[in-house]
């Protein structure tokens, strides 16, 4: 097969989560144990990092990867979902999947996927640890899909496991409680390894105590150790924002340039930090000066895209891929602090989140151009667009992201900006992007 036929044949014949929802999504290990087992166990032969979380597991996995990449490994990154192509997902030290090796790895094993009948992501999640075990990377950062206690990626025992923030999300799947969610992402904790927790937050602390002294694994909360302090406001269309890092009360970092812009990076700064410290620990090096060009430089060492991303000046236009009710609270906290004429909104979402409690939180005075992205999961435009009037927003359905982006560049004047989000999907399907 070539390599869109093969993509064609996952797509089929796999069902993914991200497209199709729960309907695509299998919990359980027994179907990655098996193909782990059929490709010699690969997941057994490199060192990694596990990170879990509702928000911020995405950003903080690419960080740790830029860091490590910085202080000279070979450093292997898995996330999802990817953005505009399915090796985005699989990455050496910034370098997509090589097709090539997606298309050979496919043909040897349709045999075996007929007879594990695995997940689309299941698929994945074997796919890249084989490919890292072959590549001989030094280490692979490997972020969870869903969840975490019943992932496929959890079949690895990593040096660290990292969990960022517990927000509401997938409720139908892992729980409509925190507590339930945060049990959910516990589930990485491994037996004496040392667990980071980014965040502290007092519905969920108990939960992640409790599992780690079942687990006999250290506990740390970074937020009690490091804290990010913003140096000024950054300049609407910035690239970096500058901060200072506290360590126990001590000036740690001054003048720390963070490649990321979204005010939600600093709460996944600790997490990263610490994990960084801890990595330290086990023997790997890292200075100051790999800190610092990891940290600034995420973008361009990992080819992390689509977090509080600057698509154009006059009229500024911004895309984000907060998705939940904790993502889209940040976003509209910044939006609000932009300078501006008017806010134009391009908005599309998935028809499995709490949609209404997302809409309650954007502002009323935005026009909003409502969209859906090209997969099953998304709630038609107009659908969305009944939903945001009867909360008071006012907007016009346009289908599809681009005519919706469109649209909104039209409407705009030079002063004025234009965001583009609600989903990772709406983002993935911006032209510019």
């Amino acid at each position: 097969m070539t390599y869109p036929q093969t993509l064609d044949f996952l797509y089929a014949q796999l069902p993914m989560f991200q497209r199709v929802g729960e309907a695509g999504y299998k919990p359980g290990l027994q179907r990655t144990e098996a193909l782990a087992e059929a490709t010699g166990h690969p997941e057994r032969q490199f060192r990694s990092v596990h990170v879990a979380g509702t928000n911020g597991k995405g950003s903080s996995s690419h960080l740790l990867a830029a860091v490590l990449q910085a202080a000279g490994y070979k450093v292997g990154l898995y996330t999802s979902p990817h953005l505009k192509e399915f090796t985005e997902r699989i990455r050496i030290n910034g370098q997509p999947l090589a097709p090539a090796f997606l298309v050979e790895w496919v043909a040897q094993r349709r045999g075996l996927f007929e007879q594990v009948e695995p997940s689309f992501f299941e698929m994945c999640v074997a796919l890249a640890f084989d490919y890292f075990a072959r590549e001989r990377v030094d280490v692979a950062v490997v972020e969870v899909g869903l969840g975490g206690r019943l992932d496929s990626t959890n079949i690895i025992r990593p040096l660290v496991s990292l969990i960022t923030n517990i927000s509401f999300d997938h409720q139908n799947l892992l729980g409509d409680t925190l507590p339930l969610i945060a049990a959910e992402k516990a589930g990485i904790i491994k037996p004496g390894v040392p667990a980071i927790i980014s965040q502290t937050q007092p519905e969920v602390a108990a939960v992640f105590e409790q599992k780690a002294r079942q687990q006999g694994a250290p506990l740390l909360f970074a937020d009690a150790h490091y804290r990010a302090e913003l140096l000024g406001e950054p300049a609407p269309d910035a690239a970096v924002q500058r901060l200072r890092i506290w360590h126990d009360g001590a000036l740690e970092l001054d003048a720390l340039a963070l490649g990321l812009v979204g005010d939600y990076q600093r709460l996944n700064l600790p997490g990263v930090l610490a994990t960084v410290a801890e990595l330290r620990r086990q023997g790997f090096v890292m200075e100051e000066a790999h800190l610092r060009e990891g940290l600034r430089e995420v973008g361009r060492l990992t080819g992390l895209r689509g977090r509080w991303t600057i698509l154009g000046r006059q009229p500024l236009v911004i895309c984000d891929t907060g998705h939940n009710e904790a993502g889209i609270r940040f976003i509209v906290e910044q939006l609000a602090r932009l300078p501006r004429r008017r806010l134009h909104f391009v908005l599309g979402v998935v028809n499995d989140k709490d949609v209404t409690r997302m809409l309650a939180l954007l502002p009323r005075d935005a026009t909003y151009y409502f969209c859906q992205a090209t997969i099953p999961r998304a709630l038609p435009a107009p659908e969305l667009a009944a939903l945001a009037a009867g909360l008071g927003l006012t907007g016009t359905a346009h289908g599809p992201v681009p005519a919706a982006v469109a649209a909104a560049r039209a409407a705009a004047a030079a002063d004025d900006v234009i965001f583009i989000g609600g989903s990772t999907f709406v983002v993935a399907e911006i032209e510019e992007l």
